[in-house]
């Protein structure tokens, strides 16, 4: 279920001279992988509110049976360390670890409150679809910019995102006519890909656009996700820093690292 759309603007079929130079590429890159939430939309937090938001009601139920202290989610420290870039159920399983909590899988279709990992991930969902509701979609300005002067120096790009809300958040956002492909958490449901920091989505992304490895660049704001990038063999890592880690994001395998991605355009 790889997602395919219209070619995006300035790059009809693929077709001319492709200039990765002129928007801050090595030389001989042919593509562009993009994550979504954190380095082109700001849903990065919308998430990590609806996970605080989930998580919190579950621990405060987990307390009053055990008679244990409540410690709530930390949507910054525990949101970066154990949920960020991760799929819905790899990120609750994770945090729960944490916490030295253990539930089943469930299925994909437990009810809301269902103490399984698929029950609490619906849930959080469910908060995520609620507050886009509430609150709508905004972009960073300057990096979809930047996905523009991609597009007009030739290169072919993807959305590759872990969330199951991916082509959700890019129609509120109003960018994707900007992609050639989406890869997501619908996708790696569908084809059994591991999610991040295994690179198998970031590769599916590749074979999708007709490209290997090394012709792709890989942007992203999560530390799983330039591990990924990394343990894929791409052309190019570029980590988006929204979080003040820069450090954190070259040691897990960034090339470069950049605040916005207009940086790259000098």
């Amino acid at each position: 279920m790889i997602i395919t759309f219209g070619q995006g603007p300035g790059n009809a079929g693929g077709a001319g001279l492709v200039d990765p130079v002129s928007v801050g590429l090595n030389r001989g890159l042919r593509a562009c992988l993009f994550d979504l939430d954190g380095v082109l939309t700001k849903t990065a937090t919308v998430h990590a509110a609806a996970w605080k938001e989930m998580f919190d009601v579950y621990l405060y139920q987990c307390a009053r049976h055990t008679g244990a202290p409540f410690v709530a989610f930390d949507a910054g420290a525990d949101y970066a360390r154990y949920v960020d870039g991760k799929s819905r159920d790899d990120g609750t399983r994770s945090f729960l670890a944490s916490r030295g909590i253990i539930l089943p899988d469930g299925g994909p279709r437990d009810s809301v409150g269902t103490a399984t990992v698929h029950g609490l991930g619906n849930a959080k969902n469910e908060m995520m679809l609620r507050r886009m509701n509430e609150d709508g979609v905004e972009v960073f300005e300057e990096s979809v910019r930047y996905v523009h002067a991609v597009r007009r120096a030739g290169l072919r790009c993807a959305v590759v995102s872990s969330s199951t809300n991916c082509q959700a958040v890019q129609a509120a956002a109003k960018i994707e006519d900007l992609f050639d492909r989406r890869i997501d958490g619908l996708t790696a449901r569908h084809e059994n890909l591991l999610g991040k920091p295994a690179p198998d989505m970031f590769l599916a992304a590749a074979r999708a656009l007709g490209m290997n490895p090394g012709e792709c660049a890989v942007f992203e704001d999560a530390l799983v996700g330039v591990e990924a990038g990394r343990a894929g063999g791409f052309g190019q890592v570029i980590g988006v820093d929204r979080a003040g880690q820069p450090q954190a994001l070259m040691d897990h395998g960034a090339s470069i690292v950049v605040s916005d991605l207009a940086e790259l355009l000098g």
